[in-house]
C-alpha cells in the first residue's frame, strides 16, 4: 500500500497543475453523475418491482374476497400469457388435502408453511411455462394458503433498459465532466498561467518590464488568482525600480568616478618624473594627489553606504538632538573657518532626545552643514535653529546663497545631481542624497525650499513617536537615555 501511495504522489509530482486540477474536477463531477445513475437505476428498480408486487397483492386479495370459504383448487391457470390473468391457486397445509388436479405453480414446504399459520407471507421468482413469473404467497383463511403469479419478463425488461440508458447517460456525464474540468483547469488557471509566462520571460530576458495582463474590474471584487498576478505586478514594479536604481547608481558611479581617477593617474605620472620636478612642483603635485586619494575615498564611502538602500540601525540610543546639533556645529566651524555659523535651541527642544544612530545623525546633519556653507558667500551665516511643536522636534538649516532654483527643487536630493551653480563646487552629489536617506531611517522627513529673503532652507522634522523607517522601533536593542 506505500508503495502505491508513493507511485501516486510520484504521478501527481511529475504533472502540471492544470492537469491535476483537470483531472480532480472531472473525477469529482464525473462521481457525481455516476453516483445519481446508480441511484436512479435502484429507485426505478425498486418502484418496477414495488408496482409488481402491489398487482400481486390487489389480486390476491380479489382473489380471497371472491372465493371466501372455497377449498384447494386452482382458481387461474393461464398466465403464460401477458394478456391473460394472474395464475392463481389454495393450496391446503396437508398434502393429503390437495384436489385432484396438477398445480401449475410450484407447491414447496414453505407454501404449506404459510398455509399452516407458521410463517409470513412473501414474495418469490420463479421460472413456469419457459417465463419468469412473481409470485405472491400469503395466507387464504385457515389451513390454506393462496398463491398468485403475474409474469415479470417486462418488468425485467424495464430494468435493462433502464440500465442501459441511465449508463449512456453516465458515460455522458463522465465525458461532460472531462470537458468541464478541462474548461475549469484552463478558465481558473489561466492567470497562473500568464504569471508563469511573465516570469519565465523575465527570467530569459532579465527585464523586469513585464506585466501580467488583468482582468477589468474593481480591485476589491477581483478573485485570489487575480490578486496573486495583481501582487506579482507589484513586485515586478518595485524590482524594476531596484534594477533601474542600481544601474543608475553605477552609470553615475562610474561618470563621476572617471574624473578624479583620471586626475589621480596624471599626478601619479608626473611623481613618478619627480626628477624633472622642482621641489615646489612636487610638493604641490603630492598635496593633489592626497586630496584626489580623500576625494575617491570619500566617494566610494559614500556608494557603499547608499548602496545598502536600507539604513542600518545597529545600535539604538536615545539621542539628544540639540547636543547632537552643536557638536556639528563645532566640527563645521573647523572644516568652514571662512563661515559663520550660528545655532539658535528653543527651550523646549533642548532636552528632546530621539531614538537612533548618533554617527548617522551627526552624519546627516553635518552633510546639511557642509551643503550649506559650500553655498554660502564670505561673510554670510548659515543659521541652524531647532524648535518643539508638541511631541516633534524641527531643526532648520538657513544658507544665504543663491538659492535653489524651482527646476532643480525636485531633484536635490538625487543622486549624483548637481545644479548648474554647483558644478563648479567641490563635491560628488551625495550628500544630500544620503541626508535623506538617513532622515527617512531615523522616521524624519527632510525638505528643502528657497528661504525668504533667498538662500535655501532644508527643514529636518522629527513627529512625535519612535517611527525609523516607519515602524516602531525594536526596544530591546536600544541604550537606554543615552545623548551625544
Amino acid at each position: 500500500m506505500s508503495g502505491v501511495r508513493r507511485l501516486g504522489a510520484r504521478w501527481r509530482r511529475r504533472r502540471p497543475v492544470r492537469t491535476r486540477l483537470a483531472l480532480a474536477a472531472s473525477a469529482a463531477v464525473a462521481l457525481v453523475a455516476v453516483g445519481v445513475c446508480t441511484a436512479a437505476f435502484f429507485v426505478i428498480r425498486y418502484e418496477l418491482l414495488h408496482q409488481l408486487d402491489l398487482n400481486l397483492t390487489q389480486s390476491a386479495t380479489r382473489l380471497i374476497q371472491e372465493n371466501r370459504g372455497g377449498g384447494p383448487q386452482v382458481l387461474a391457470g393461464e398466465c403464460r400469457y401477458l394478456s391473460a390473468p394472474a395464475c392463481a391457486q389454495v393450496v391446503p397445509a396437508a398434502p393429503a388435502a390437495d384436489p385432484g388436479e396438477a398445480y401449475p405453480l410450484p407447491v414447496s414446504a414453505p407454501v404449506r408453511e404459510v398455509a399452516a399459520g407458521d410463517r409470513a407471507p412473501y414474495f418469490s421468482n420463479i421460472t413456469r411455462f419457459g417465463q419468469p413469473l412473481r409470485m405472491l404467497t400469503t395466507r387464504f383463511g385457515d389451513g390454506r394458503a393462496l398463491q398468485v403469479a403475474l409474469r415479470s419478463d417486462p418488468v425485467e425488461k424495464g430494468v435493462r433498459q433502464a440500465a442501459v440508458l441511465l449508463a449512456a447517460v453516465g458515460g455522458a456525464g463522465v465525458l461532460l465532466a472531462a470537458a468541464l474540468g478541462y474548461g475549469v483547469s484552463r478558465t481558473g488557471l489561466a492567470p497562473v498561467a500568464r504569471l508563469t509566462s511573465t516570469a519565465e520571460r523575465i527570467a530569459a530576458t532579465r527585464d523586469p518590464r513585464h506585466r501580467i495582463e488583468l482582468p477589468p474590474g474593481p480591485p476589491g471584487r477581483q478573485d485570489e488568482v487575480t490578486r496573486l498576478a495583481a501582487s506579482f505586478n507589484t513586485m515586478l514594479g518595485e524590482l524594476e525600480q531596484s534594477v533601474t536604481a542600481q544601474r543608475r547608481l553605477v552609470a553615475d558611479a562610474s561618470h563621476e568616478l572617471r574624473t578624479p581617477l583620471t586626475a589621480l593617474r596624471t599626478n601619479a605620472e608626473l611623481l613618478a618624473r619627480a626628477d624633472r620636478l622642482t621641489p615646489a612642483q612636487r610638493d604641490r603635485a603630492a598635496k593633489a594627489l592626497g586630496r584626489q586619494i580623500r576625494e575617491v575615498a570619500g566617494l566610494v564611502n559614500d556608494l557603499i553606504e547608499l548602496a545598502r538602500d536600507e539604513e542600518p540601525l545597529p545600535l539604538l540610543e536615545e539621542v539628544r538632538i540639540a547636543d547632537l546639533a552643536g557638536h556639528a556645529v563645532t566640527t563645521a566651524r573647523a572644516h568652514w573657518p571662512e563661515t559663520h555659523f550660528l545655532l539658535e535651541i528653543a527651550p523646549p527642544a533642548a532636552e528632546m532626545t530621539r531614538p537612533g544612530v548618533p554617527a548617522r545623525l551627526s552624519r546627516l546633519l553635518t552633510n546639511l552643514l557642509d551643503n550649506a556653507a559650500k553655498f554660502s558667500p564670505p561673510g554670510a551665516p548659515v543659521e541652524i535653529a531647532l524648535t518643539a511643536f508638541g511631541d516633534g522636534l524641527e531643526v532648520t538649516v538657513r544658507d544665504h546663497g543663491p538659492g535653489i532654483a524651482a527646476a532643480d527643487l525636485p531633484y536635490v536630493f538625487d543622486r549624483f545631481y548637481r545644479a548648474d551653480a554647483a558644478r563648479a563646487l567641490p563635491g560628488s552629489g551625495l550628500g544630500l542624497a544620503m541626508a535623506r536617506q538617513i532622515a527617512r531611517a531615523h522616521g524624519a522627513d527632510l525638505t528643502a525650499r528657497a528661504a525668504p529673503g533667498g538662500g535655501a532652507l532644508f527643514t529636518l522634522t522629527f513627529e512625535g513617536g519612535d517611527r525609523p523607517g516607519g515602524e516602531a522601533l525594536p526596544r530591546a536593542r536600544q541604550k537606554p537615555g543615552g545623548s551625544v
